[in-house]
C-alpha cells in the first residue's frame, strides 16, 4: 500500500505471514528496508539540488573560508602586468604572493584526501603534493635552460623544510605544550637521516670530482656520474616507499599509540573531514593547474627581478622561492605539532625533504637527460657544503627522538645564518648556464 507522508511516497508492505524466506514478519520487514534504503539514499544524495548545494559549500569552505586566500587577486595581478607593463619586479612580486595562498590550499586538499586513505599513504601524499609548487617551478627553469635556478631552488626547499618549517613546527608544539618534551617515532626519523646523508653523497661527488680536476673527460664525466647517480638515487627511493608501505609498516606507527588513537575518538568531531574525496581531488587538479601558469611566469621574471631589486639570483633561488613553495609545509607542519602529532609533522618536514634530495633532484636530472640539457648534481661547493652541515644539525636533534621550543629556536636561527650567507653569496656560474 502506498501513503503520502510529508509529501513523499512511501510504501508500507502488509507481511502478515511470512517473509522471502520464511522468516517471521519483523524479520521480513528488516529485510526489505534493507534492500529498499541504500536505493533510497543513492537517489537522495545524487539529486541536482544536492549537488549545487554541495558544490558552492565546496567553493566556500575551500576558497572564500581560509583568511590566506585574500592573496589570490595578486596571481591575475601578476599575468595582467606581465602584458600590460612588463616589469620584472612586480611581476615577480605579485606572482611570488599569488602563488603563497595555491601553495597551502595544495595542503589541505592533501590533508582532506588523507582522511580517505589512511595516514600512511596521507602523509606521503602530502609531501609530493606539497613539493608540487617547487617540480612545476623546476620544470619551467630546466625548460628555459635556467639549471642553476633549479639547482638553488631545489637545494632551498630542503633546506626550508629541515630548518625553517622543522624549527617553526618545534618552536609553536614546544611553546603549546610547554609542560612536557614532545616525543616523536625515532625509528622514522633516523631511515629519513640515512638518505638524506645518501643524498648528500650524491651530490657531493660530482662537485668534488670537478673541483679537483680528477675528470676523466672534462665537463662531461660529472654529467654522466650525476645521471648514473640519479638513477641509483631513484631506485633507492623506490625501496623506501615500498620499505615504508608494505615491508615494515609498523616501524612508522606512531608512538603512543593507543594513547592517540583514544584522543582521536575524542575529538572526531574537529577533526572530521570538510569536504569529500573526490572534491579533493578535483581541488589539488584545479589548483595544481593555476598553479603551473603563475610559475611560468614567476621564472621568467626571476633575473629582471634580481636586477630590479638588486639582489642575488642565489637568494632568490635558494631564499624566496622556497619559502612559497614550502608554505603547505609550513601550515601543516605547525599545524600538526601544536595538536601534538610530531610524527605527522616529521612525515611532512623530513619527508618532504627526503622526497625532494631522492626523487625531486634525481628526476629533474633525467628529465634535463631527455629535454638535451646537462642538468647534473654538481651543486658546487658552497651549495654542497651548506646541504652537509644542515644534514647534520638536524640529524643530530632528531637521534633523541624528543622535540622541544628550544630546538625549534636553534633550527630558525641556523636557518637566519643560512639565509644571510646566501645574501652575500654571488653565484659565479649563474651566468655561463
Amino acid at each position: 500500500m502506498v501513503k503520502k507522508m510529508g509529501g513523499v511516497e512511501k510504501m508500507d508492505f502488509e507481511l502478515n505471514e511470512v517473509g522471502f524466506d520464511g522468516s517471521p514478519p519483523s524479520v521480513a520487514k528488516m529485510q526489505l528496508f534493507e534492500h529498499i534504503g541504500p536505493l533510497a539514499a543513492a537517489a537522495q544524495s545524487y539529486s541536482p539540488k544536492r549537488a549545487c548545494n554541495r558544490l558552492l559549500m565546496s567553493i566556500y569552505i575551500v576558497i572564500f573560508k581560509a583568511r590566506i586566500n585574500v592573496l589570490l587577486p595578486f596571481g591575475p595581478f601578476a599575468v595582467i602586468l606581465h602584458y600590460l607593463t612588463g616589469k620584472h619586479g612586480w611581476v615577480f612580486f605579485f606572482s611570488l604572493v599569488g602563488i603563497i595562498p595555491l601553495a597551502e590550499r595544495l595542503g589541505y586538499a592533501t590533508e582532506q584526501l588523507a582522511y580517505y586513505i589512511g595516514p600512511t599513504i596521507g602523509g606521503l601524499l602530502n609531501a609530493t603534493f606539497g613539493n608540487a609548487t617547487e617540480m612545476i617551478i623546476s620544470i619551467y627553469a630546466l625548460k628555459n635552460g635556467m639549471i642553476r635556478v633549479v639547482q638553488q631552488s631545489l637545494l632551498g626547499s630542503i633546506l626550508s623544510n629541515m630548518l625553517l618549517v622543522l624549527g617553526c613546527a618545534f618552536l609553536s608544539g614546544g611553546i603549546v605544550h610547554s609542560d612536557k618534551d614532545q616525543v616523536f617515532n625515532k625509528a622514522s626519523a633516523v631511515v629519513n637521516s640515512g638518505l638524506l646523508l645518501m643524498a648528500v653523497m650524491g651530490l657531493m661527488f660530482p662537485a668534488v670530482l670537478h673541483f679537483t680536476h680528477s675528470e676523466v673527460q672534462y665537463g662531461k664525466s660529472e654529467v654522466s656520474l650525476s645521471r648514473f647517480s640519479s638513477c641509483v638515487m631513484l631506485v633507492a627511493y623506490a625501496g623506501y616507499l615500498f620499505f615504508q608501505l608494505k615491508g615494515h609498516h609498523n616501524i612508522y606507527r606512531p608512538v603512543d599509540e593507543e594513547e592517540q588513537q583514544n584522543d582521536d575518538v575524542e575529538s572526531d568531531e574537529e577533526d572530521a573531514p570538510e569536504i569529500t574525496a573526490w572534491e579533493s581531488i578535483a581541488w589539488l587538479t584545479v589548483l595544481t593547474a593555476w598553479v603551473s601558469v603563475l610559475s611560468g611566469y614567476l621564472v621568467d621574471a626571476i633575473e629582471g627581478a634580481s636586477e630590479a631589486m638588486s639582489m642575488p639570483v642565489a637568494f632568490i633561488s635558494v631564499i624566496l622561492l622556497p619559502i612559497v613553495g614550502n608554505a603547505a609545509e609550513h601550515a601543516s607542519a605547525i599545524m600538526f605539532a601544536m595538536k601534538d602529532k610530531l610524527d605527522i609533522t616529521l612525515g611532512v618536514a623530513i619527508g618532504s625533504s627526503t622526497q625532494i634530495s631522492m626523487f625531486l633532484i634525481p628526476f629533474c636530472v633525467v628529465i634535463g637527460w631527455i629535454m638535451g640539457k646537462e642538468m647534473d648534481l654538481n651543486f658546487q661547493l658552497f651549495e654542497t657544503a651548506s646541504l652537509f652541515i644542515t644534514v647534520l644539525v638536524v640529524a643530530f636533534m632528531l637521534q633523541e627522538g624528543t622535540a622541544n621550543y628550544f630546538k625549534g629556536l636553534m633550527l630558525i636561527l641556523c636557518y637566519l645564518i643560512v639565509a644571510a650567507s646566501f645574501f652575500e653569496h654571488i653565484d659565479p656560474n649563474f651566468n655561463n648556464n
